[in-house]
């Protein structure tokens, strides 16, 4: 499994409700994704960030999904360019799925 972190730097200009609205709007695009096990959309306020964390399948699937046209349209909607981190998930706890 491959976990993948984007993570969106503000400023002055962090609006939460902004994001927030951002997440809910693209909840159900995630929902039933081939490949993806999981997606987090989340805040620090006090570092006024926005970091989506990603839990996919396999590499291929990762990379499949970050291409520069998605890259282009999330620096569109969250107003910033987020950095991206891809990880190896070595062991994975889910406890809804139990």
């Amino acid at each position: 499994m491959i976990g993948v972190l984007v993570t969106f730097r503000y400023g002055a200009d962090f609006d939460e409700a902004k994001i927030r609205k951002v997440a809910e709007g693209a909840r159900g695009r995630f929902v039933g994704m081939p490949g993806l096990r999981s997606k987090a959309f989340t805040l620090d306020v006090e570092k006024r960030e926005a970091i989506n964390f990603y839990v996919w399948e396999s590499s291929d699937a990762a990379n499949a999904f970050f291409v520069p046209e998605l890259m282009e349209r999330v620096t569109s909607l969250y107003g910033v360019a987020p950095s991206v981190q891809f990880v190896t998930v070595a062991e994975l706890v889910d406890n809804a799925s139990s």
